[in-house]
Order: C-alpha cells, then structure tokens, then sequence
C-alpha cells in the first residue's frame, strides 16, 4: 500500500492536481472521491475532465447519478450520494462502465466499497478551512501504486 497526502490550499490547486492526474491518465483508471460536502470532490473532477482534454462545463451528477464527458480518453462520472442500495449502482450498468476503457470518477465511493475494483485510487478530502482541502491519496494494488508514486514525483507544481 502507497498513501500520501497533499495539500491544496485554494480550490485552484485541487483543479490542478485533478488537470495534472487528468493529463496522466490512462485508460481503466478508477478514482474514487471521499469526504464532506463542499470538500472539492467535484472541483477535482473539473480539472480531471479538462486534463483528459474536455473543454465543456462539469457539474456533479447528484440528480442524474451519471455524466459522460468525452476527451483523450472519456471521463465516467458518478455521484453515489443519494443512492441507499448497491443494487442502483449496478443497475445502471456499473461494472461495464468500469471495463470501457475510460476513466472512472466516483463521487462518495466510500458508500459501496464492494463495488469498487481492486486497482482503484481512492482520494480523501478533508476541509482544512474555507479554501484549504487535504487530499489524502491512497492506492493499495500493484498496477495502481505507480500512479501515485508519479504523483508524489510530480507535486506541487
């Protein structure tokens, strides 16, 4: 297991370490976004989106549960914060979405830790103050520890 943590201390720099994974990134890759609300998870996936080369808006898919954006690679987006049951999870077709090839953004992943697969990178965003957020990066497989060993190469910027 690899864990890190890095500190962004306004929400540009949690855009920027989402552009700079964005930028890396390689088909297949999981990333699954923990913490409370306000905490950047979508912030991040801003700058994932536009590091995969989208140039359109990002919003969480709270209501929707799903957004697609297409770029170098496609960024699947998913919200499970209003979801009570794995079985809603799946039924939108999740371990297919995983399998395409693109990249896999989790908003509360930490709700059906079952469903995740093994090779995903999971970020922890912890408030610190008002513009200030911890991101504590873990990755406990072998194909997945390089990434964050990159990140650590490669962060600040």
């Amino acid at each position: 297991m690899l864990k890190t943590s890095f500190t962004c201390d306004t929400p540009e720099l949690t855009y920027q370490l989402g552009l700079m994974i964005g930028e890396k990134a390689k088909p297949g890759e999981v990333w699954t976004l923990e913490g409370p609300l306000g905490a950047g998870k979508t912030q991040f996936v801003k700058g994932l989106a536009k590091g995969l080369g989208y140039e359109g808006n990002v919003t969480s898919p709270t209501f929707t549960l799903q957004h697609i954006y297409e770029g170098r690679l496609p960024l699947y987006h998913f919200d499970w914060y209003r979801l009570e049951q794995s079985k809603a999870v799946e039924d939108l077709g999740w371990y297919e979405w995983t399998e395409k090839g693109g990249i896999v953004a989790v908003e509360w992943g930490d709700k059906f830790p079952k469903l995740i697969p093994p090779p995903a990178i999971k970020i922890s965003f912890e408030i610190l103050s008002e513009d200030a957020r911890r991101l504590s990066v873990e990755a406990s497989h072998p194909e997945s520890i390089p990434r964050v060993e990159e990140l650590i190469l490669c962060w600040p910027p």
